[in-house]
């Protein structure tokens, strides 16, 4: 029995021992499991292979990439195009052969800014293909060795193609075209300030259809020479261009400052009533020079000034008249009045504009009257002389103060006393009135007077004392020679009562 079991035991040792010596020796902290050791080496397998299968393509990747360097040694990009003709691919020597070959049909399209077209054909102008080495220079600015960039991108080039042409010929057929005949050519506008209704705002520049003719004959010459099919003559410059644009900044400038003038208003003080100068009427007297500064339009203002003037202007206008003896007459003639000074009104109306503010004020007057009332411009104290009835009074306040006799000029044509409406020139104490001066030297008369109150010229109110009788037809017979005759203390009342701005109205 002990010796079967010994038996035993040594099988299994040499069993053992025989595995051992399959596997090799175990080494420390080693997996020992053999489906893991089979697994490891199929992943070995594998990564060879990878490794080979990316060398190969690597290997082909570089044998495209160095024939596409070659070929495109002396070749264009994929997707390029020269002076608009698509020369993809294409050999320098075979874009010449297409170009010799377009020269026969050759045309020039003009595309004009108003959406028409004119032409100018190679046959007109003697055009020949002379080739050249610009195409070759042309491909040469490409790299062959970045070449796969064309694979996603597109090249646009220009050249000057070896063409020639006759130049008197072109020049003959340039001034023939409709875009070059002046009943065709409009200017440009600039783009300038332009009232909205309620501020100045910026109008954009527009451009004509004026040819500048140097621009437009420099790129007529430039794609002919490029062998260009389409010429934009807008993107190219040939018309003439407005000098300033949206935004210019003398445009804004512009602008800004004709807003801070519609800030302004100028109200007339015309007592009862007013006339006012707001943004409506500003708007239409401003505007700009050549050289985008603000200008007023003195036309425009003067025109509104002579227009206020005439409407309210009452110097040498006839006017209805209730005298004092109660019944209504027509007196004309005479300097009494309002007269409107319109070349200070004008300095005047502009500097308002110019400060921007609102402002009250009368006109600028060189003569005033008493009043603006709508029957006359008297008011309700003046100075009336009856020629008719040889009556003075004086109205003060509307009611007469004064009434006394007197004596006008003798109606003989030469010392008649005119009527009219006049005011008070000045008046002084203690004057001598002379007539004319005569050949020796002395006066046809001297008149000493107490007081002198002229309206008229040499013509004015003075006592008389040299005068015996007032009144009546007195002055028929023994007139003045157009002064106003009165007594003394009347002449001395009056003086009183009477200054520079009182109306003095003579009537029959």
């Amino acid at each position: 029995m002990n010796k079967r079991k010994e038996q035993i035991d040594i099988e299994e040792t040499k069993r053992k021992e025989r595995i051992k010596h399959k596997r090799g020796p175990r080494k420390r902290g080693q997996n020992q499991n053999p489906k893991s050791e089979v697994r490891k080496q199929k992943r070995k397998g594998i990564g060879k292979k990878v490794a080979i299968a990316a060398g190969s393509i690597a290997g082909v990747a570089a044998v495209v990439y160095l024939g596409g360097a070659f070929y495109f040694n002396s070749h264009f990009y994929l997707g390029t195009t020269v002076n608009g003709n698509d020369f993809s691919g294409k050999s320098v020597k075979a874009a010449e052969t297409y170009m010799g070959k377009q020269v026969d049909s050759y045309v020039l399209t003009l595309n004009e800014i108003d959406g028409g077209t004119e032409t100018i054909s190679g046959q007109d102008i003697d055009l020949t293909y002379k080739p050249g080495d610009d195409l070759e220079k042309v491909k040469d600015q490409q790299n062959p060795f970045l070449w796969p960039v064309c694979l996603w991108s597109k090249s646009e080039l220009t050249a000057s193609v070896g063409v020639e042409y006759d130049a008197g010929k072109l020049e003959t057929v340039i001034n023939s075209l409709d875009c070059m005949k002046e009943e065709n050519q409009t200017p440009s506008q600039n783009a300038q300030p332009k009232y909205d209704g309620n501020q100045f705002v910026v109008q954009p520049e527009v451009v004509g259809t004026a040819i500048n003719v140097e621009n437009f004959k420099k790129a007529v010459d430039s794609y002919i020479s490029g062998f260009q099919p389409q010429m934009d003559m807008k993107e190219e410059n040939c018309y003439t261009l407005p000098k300033y644009v949206s935004d210019s900044q003398e445009v804004s400038d512009a602008v800004t400052k004709m807003n801070q003038y519609l800030g302004s208003k100028i109200t007339y003080d015309l007592s009862p009533k007013t006339e006012v100068v707001d943004r409506t009427l500003i708007s239409q007297w401003l505007t700009v020079d050549e050289n985008m500064q603000v200008t007023f339009d003195s036309e425009k203002i003067t025109a509104y000034i002579k227009e206020l003037a005439s409407k309210y202007n009452t110097v040498g206008t006839t006017r209805q008249f209730v005298s004092g003896r109660g019944d209504t007459v027509n007196v004309s003639g005479g300097d009494f009045g309002w007269s409107m000074n319109q070349k200070d009104e004008y300095a005047a109306l502009v500097a308002n504009i110019e400060s921007g503010k609102e402002v009250t004020r009368e006109p600028k007057w060189s003569r005033r009257g008493a009043d603006h009332g709508d029957m006359n411009d008297y008011g309700n104290t003046y100075a009336e002389v009856d020629l008719t009835t040889q009556k003075f009074w004086f109205f003060q306040d509307g009611k007469a103060i004064m009434n006394c006799d007197i004596v006008t000029g003798k109606p003989n044509g030469s010392d008649d006393t005119p009527q009219g409406s006049y005011d008070l020139t000045y008046k002084t104490k203690n004057a001598v009135l002379r007539g004319e001066k005569l050949a020796n030297g002395e006066y046809s008369y001297e008149s000493p007077v107490a007081f002198w109150m002229p309206f008229n010229g040499d013509i004015g109110f003075h006592d008389a004392s040299w005068q015996t009788r007032f009144g009546g037809d007195w002055y028929k017979t023994h007139g003045s020679h157009g002064c106003i005759n009165m007594k003394y203390d009347d002449a001395q009342k009056l003086y009183d009562l009477i200054n520079e701005s009182t109306p003095i109205i003579c009537h029959f």
